[in-house]
């Protein structure tokens, strides 16, 4: 099928074989920069690290550092750009990440960020 002297094609529900597959998960479309909501809700799961845990009334609260520098004391339920804290135990924090592969069959995964502990020279 030729529109206006060029080659269109009909995928008929396959992969189109002239998108490449290393831009699997992104959307080609969104090439302009987007703005980041302000604080945690800006942030990844890949961008934040576990400082600390505190025991709270109920559980665990988390002390997470992200990128920005910055220190966010988190508690289960709360959600970042990909995804929502699951669960606090006294040494990690669980998040649920939304994955965005379409060629994946999970749509969601659990990313465990450890307390790093250093030990003491004796």
């Amino acid at each position: 099928a030729t529109a206006a002297g060029g080659f269109t094609y009909d995928p008929q529900g396959r992969r189109d074989p002239f998108v490449s597959l290393l831009q699997r998960g992104t959307d080609e479309e969104t090439s302009a920069p987007t703005v980041r909501a302000p604080g945690l809700a800006g942030l990844g799961s890949s961008e934040v690290t576990l400082k600390g845990t505190l025991a709270s009334r109920g559980g665990y609260v988390a002390i997470l550092q992200g990128l920005d520098t910055k220190t966010y004391i988190v508690r289960p339920g709360e959600k970042l750009s990909d995804g929502t804290v699951r669960t606090i135990t006294p040494d990690a924090v669980v998040i649920l990440q939304r994955v965005k592969d379409p060629l994946s069959l999970d749509t969601q995964r659990e990313v465990r960020k450890t307390l790093r502990q250093t030990e003491e020279a004796k």
